[in-house]
């Protein structure tokens, strides 16, 4: 809301946008969108890559990674602090293909940046010259009268969805392209990326879900380099911000590294796009990352172990007497849009420090809030209708047995369906889900969608608003 109404309240043809970390980019699209002025993006970029006694650390992904290790004793306290230091080398976002490196991409793959400009290392003297070029485009886009919802058409968010699965992108830019599409007007569903994304190979190699780093990347030729490997999958009619189509922007494209982007002959997974799954507990859809979940848990039966909140799980995560074992499957609630509110990353809940100790790294995981594209693991996310909006999450128990089925692209609570609607969520459910009574919290919670609609606020969607304001003086 507040880029949308600083770019509407001020008198201006046209707009450049400087986003960076995370939730920036796409809440600049949101805006720019919805207010329909020329618009084109800058990503800020990565930072530089960072070591830590020989061996290469991914912001974020390491952190996770190193965090456990210290909580089982394989790493003191010390080095993990001196890790920290090491990691953050240069301004930038995170370097791993996390949630910003995802929506750098995804910016320039729906064809809002100039060709080339996504994963521009922050520090790079070329992203200044990228910056003066978008500056001079965008001049002439006010001329051409070039607007964001001439470009974000549906094949636009098809070309995203192909770059979301050959990069092993975040999690999160299912939600965001939701989000965006709602503002563009364009129908766009969870369906339509498992549909689209579904067959697409990853050819990234980057963390969390392979080696590298973004700066490895942009070395290695870039997302154009990526996107001519899938431009069979690309829609040709799609246009970037030049007004010519994005395929056209692909020739010449060429890998200089086949250890960091991989061949589409010779990917380093096949069909590896994120996948939706449904099911009792997630009857509008729940997304999972499989390039970055461990393969023998993808089809798995295990008991639940619940936990009401975040405060609930931290509280008892590492209890001596927890009942949890490398079967269990973890379900934390009251992390949706409505529940927290705000749909916090905390899906991707820490492991038991006893499983820790027996070396037991991952376990299934379901919730309905997110987790940041820098993480890892066998997480089931997004979970729609969630807990507080009356979702089948809010009526799970402990020790009931939860069945996932990646392949088959389902999760399922084992109880019939008499036993499920006999069921009412408990009075510590209950008292975890109040909602808030006044403030911006109460607006929110009143007006915010459910993450299978992009998590926005339902009087924001469609093409709205004059670009124009009114007379003031």
């Amino acid at each position: 809301m507040a880029a949308e109404e600083m770019i509407r309240g001020n008198p201006i043809d046209g707009v450049v946008l400087l986003g960076g970390c995370d939730k920036t980019i796409p809440s600049l699209l949101m805006g720019a969108t919805s207010v329909n002025l020329p618009a084109i993006i800058v990503p800020g970029g990565p930072m530089l890559n960072g070591t830590f006694k020989g061996k290469m650390l991914g912001c974020g992904t390491d952190v996770w990674r190193f965090s456990a290790d210290v909580r089982s004793g394989k790493m003191s306290q010390e080095d993990f602090n001196a890790s920290e230091r090491s990691m953050i080398r240069s301004k930038g976002h995170c370097n791993t293909m996390g949630t910003a490196s995802t929506m750098g991409c995804i910016a320039e793959a729906l064809g809002m940046t100039l060709p080339g400009l996504a994963g521009t290392p922050a520090a790079d003297s070329r992203l200044l010259q990228a910056s003066h070029d978008s500056g001079r485009r965008i001049v002439e886009m006010v001329k051409e009268d070039l607007k964001p919802q001439d470009i974000l058409t549906f094949g636009a968010f098809t070309n995203a969805i192909v770059a979301l699965g050959a990069i092993g992108g975040s999690t999160n830019a299912v939600v965001h392209l939701l989000a965006i599409a709602g503002r563009a007007g364009v129908e766009l569903t969870l369906d339509d990326f498992d549909r689209i994304g579904s067959r697409i190979p990853l050819l990234v190699n980057l963390l969390p879900a392979g080696e590298h780093l973004m700066e490895d990347m942009f070395r290695a030729g870039g997302l154009r380099a990526v996107l001519a490997q899938v431009e069979k999958h690309l829609d040709r009619s799609a246009i970037n911000v030049t007004g010519k189509p994005l395929v056209d922007s692909l020739k010449g494209a060429e890998i200089y590294d086949s250890t960091v982007i991989a061949t589409y002959d010779k990917p380093i997974q096949p069909e590896a796009g994120i996948a939706v799954l449904r099911g009792n507990i997630a009857p509008e859809g729940a997304v999972i990352k499989p390039a970055a979940a461990s393969p023998h848990l993808l089809v798995h039966t295990g008991t639940a172990v619940v936990f009401e909140s975040i405060e609930d799980f931290h509280a008892r995560i590492d209890d001596p007497d927890l009942d949890v074992d490398e079967n269990s499957v973890l379900i934390l609630r009251g992390c949706g849009p409505k529940g927290y509110p705000g749909m916090p990353e905390v899906s991707n809940m820490a492991i038991p420090k006893k499983l820790l100790e027996k070396g037991i790294d991952d376990l299934v995981r379901i919730c309905d809030g997110r987790m940041s594209g820098t993480a890892f693991g066998t997480v089931v996310l997004h979970v729609s209708p969630e807990a507080a909006a009356g979702g089948p999450l809010a009526l799970i128990r402990s020790g009931d047995l939860i069945e996932l089925n990646v392949p088959a692209r389902t999760i399922n609570l084992k109880i019939s369906d008499a036993e499920l609607a006999a069921r009412t969520p408990s009075a510590a459910t209950m008292e975890s889900l109040a909602k808030p009574t006044r403030g911006w919290e109460r607006i929110y919670v009143d007006h915010v969608q459910q993450a299978h609609l992009g998590a926005d606020l339902d009087f924001l969607r469609g093409a709205s608003g004059s670009a124009t304001p009114r007379e003031s003086h």
